[in-house]
């Protein structure tokens, strides 16, 4: 098993990253209410997966697996008191992590 944070900054942010050997393009928005959400477009910029919450405890691409997902997608707080990632935490005490088997 292998754990890789994919690195975050509390704003706004679009990138393309390799995982399980495809190429992804993430867009996390900060939504309001909603908190922050995942877009995910595969290599040809068509979309996967739109508006996914980042929640704690669950594996984001687990609803997901039958569009090839291998791997997990988890956010991990420092703090285990909250939920969500905050408008102003998001890749400092929020963490996006990638975990391949």
């Amino acid at each position: 098993m292998s754990i890789s944070e994919i690195p975050l900054t509390a704003d706004n942010q679009q990138f393309t990253v390799q995982l399980g050997g495809r190429w992804l393009r993430f867009m996390l928005l900060w939504r309001d209410e909603a908190g922050w959400v995942i877009d995910i477009h595969n290599e040809s910029d068509e979309p996967l997966i739109s508006g996914v919450p980042l929640v704690t405890g669950v594996d984001l691409f687990e609803p997901y697996r039958h569009l090839g997902f291998s791997g997990e997608l988890r956010v991990l707080l420092d703090d285990d008191a909250t939920l969500y990632p905050g408008k102003t935490n998001l890749g400092e005490r929020s963490h996006l992590l990638y975990i391949s088997a």
